[in-house]
């Protein structure tokens, strides 16, 4: 309804679908960024598998995730932040829905990475046919920006990113 209201239905179609099996073509993109996905996905690797897999031979891939500082002095703050902060100024601002997103988001990023580590997240974009593999922390720690290039030289991608 945004979309149309927005006059741009000709322009956006959202299409449903699920992480480990999209309903594209292989190679349909020329370039693909995704956000906070990995952390929803039962199967990150396969996610990724699947992301390379509709971006076309060439084509730059970007995501950006929160992560866990690793700096201890930066995760102490960044653990008060996300199970103290976070909830009570949801709770302040948005009522008891923004409270619990607030309590949700800090425990889950923890989970996540124990789960699958950065290292492990670098490693599957490299076996799912990335090239250029870069990855930079952001906002002390506590964000994570990864790029890549689907393998062949068509397409460059910089070391600051594509």
């Amino acid at each position: 309804q945004n979309v149309a209201t927005a006059g741009h239905a000709d322009r956006i179609a959202l299409v449903l679908g699920q992480g480990e099996r999209l309903p594209f073509a292989d190679a349909s993109f020329d370039a693909l960024t995704f956000t906070y996905l990995l952390r929803y996905v039962a199967d990150p690797a396969a996610t990724i598998k699947e992301l390379a897999r509709i971006v076309r031979p060439g084509g730059c891939a970007a995501s950006l995730e929160f992560a866990v500082p690793e700096r201890r002095f930066w995760r102490s703050w960044w653990w008060l932040y996300t199970r103290i902060v976070l909830p009570l100024a949801g709770a302040v601002l948005g009522g008891r829905p923004w409270f619990d997103v607030g309590r949700f988001l800090g425990p889950n990023i923890t989970q996540h990475y124990r789960r699958f580590p950065v290292i492990a997240t670098i490693r599957a974009w490299n076996d799912a046919g990335f090239t250029d593999v870069g990855a930079r922390k952001m906002s002390l720690g506590g964000g994570l920006v990864i790029w890549g290039r689907r393998s062949q030289d068509d397409v460059v991608c910089s070391s600051e990113g594509p």
